[in-house]
């Protein structure tokens, strides 16, 4: 009876926030577009099919078994990046969860930049942050470009996406077809939409490509899909960076190693991957991130999405601790670990 109870609080909460959400149209706007092997004019699709049963969400909540986080993690913000790398360096520093400062042939890129308390449409519920992020916004140098992968409250982030506007002006932002409309209706305007493999100048010696990933997009009940999602790799002459952004295991990887060999860095996900069977079709275990590592033909990864927000049932240490046995069991390949406001220099 408590497990029923419990369900029930879960299914009639969930149904009170997506009124909410769509009452204040927080709902992203339709994309409209030609048809295409990964859009059927309504909704997006992966290029493998591995959707969720029906009911699977209501299913995790009701059966869930989370693993240990501490209430808050105290940590001492990491040093203020560096202004400006070139000269053939390519320097990645790990900020939070999927915030990552990419420094290389001149320029400071942002991926799926948060510095907000929660990933919610609201202030007051959802997922809260565990610690602060490793850099302080006022520590971040000047930043070309920003990069959002898609639109899932913890990588599309209106808060700090508005708050890099005021910060830096009208920064480039790249997303995925349908996301600059969204950014757009909340004050954002001008982000510049990509489709799979599509690829654009950031300035004479940097090019930004929108690469594929296995996933979903939803801001609320009624848009599951109606956007894109994906990756991006950064080209120029100091190589090839690839940003994965949220993905389950797929073909893309070996596609995008195809593509843009030699990758001299991915930056891959390893968290909220518990339980398996909920998680699998959306987010790739630590084993399969090191799967990606090989399949990519990476020189080094760096791992992320993880040890910010409780976003599945893993517990905080616990994706950290899986990602060294598989390093470990593939014969060590270089897949680092930073602390989060740790930047190192690419090899």
């Amino acid at each position: 009876m408590k497990r029923i109870a419990k369900a029930a609080a879960v299914l009639a909460g969930a149904a009170a926030l997506g009124a909410a959400v769509e009452r204040f149209r927080i709902a992203a706007p339709r994309y409209d577009g030609p048809v295409s092997d990964h859009f059927d004019g309504e909704r997006f699709h992966n290029l493998e099919d591995r959707a969720r049963e029906e009911g699977s969400f209501l299913k995790w909540q009701w059966t869930r078994k989370p693993g240990f986080w501490p209430d808050w993690i105290d940590a001492p913000p990491g040093p203020a990046p560096e202004r400006i790398v070139d000269g053939g360096r390519v320097r990645v520093t790990f900020i939070n969860h999927a915030t990552m400062l990419i420094q290389t042939d001149g320029v400071n890129i942002l991926t799926d930049p948060i510095w907000s308390d929660r990933t919610s449409p609201v202030s007051f519920a959802g997922p809260r942050r565990h610690r602060a992020p490793g850099i302080r916004f006022r520590d971040l140098p000047p930043i070309d470009a920003v990069l959002v992968s898609h639109n899932h409250y913890d990588h599309l982030d209106l808060p700090t996406l508005r708050l890099l506007r005021v910060r830096n002006g009208a920064t480039p932002i790249f997303t995925p077809l349908g996301n600059g409309a969204l950014m757009a209706r909340n004050g954002i305007a001008g982000a510049t939409e990509l489709d799979w493999w599509h690829n654009v100048a950031l300035n004479d010696r940097v090019r930004i490509t929108l690469v594929p990933a296995q996933h979903f997009c939803a801001r609320a009940l009624s848009d599951r899909d109606r956007n894109l999602w994906g990756g991006f790799v950064i080209s120029g002459p100091s190589g090839n960076v690839y940003f994965a952004g949220d993905t389950g295991w797929g073909s893309h990887f070996a596609k995008i190693a195809e593509r843009f060999a030699p990758i001299r860095v991915a930056l891959l996900p390893i968290g909220a991957y518990l339980p398996r069977w909920f998680m699998k079709p959306v987010h790739v275990d630590p084993t399969e991130a090191v799967a990606a590592h090989k399949a990519l033909g990476a020189s080094t990864s760096i791992a992320m999405h993880f040890g910010t927000f409780h976003l599945g049932d893993d517990g905080e240490r616990q994706p950290v601790e899986d990602l060294q046995r598989a390093i470990t069991a593939a014969g060590n390949p270089r897949f680092w670990v930073l602390d989060q406001g740790e930047g190192r220099d690419i090899p």
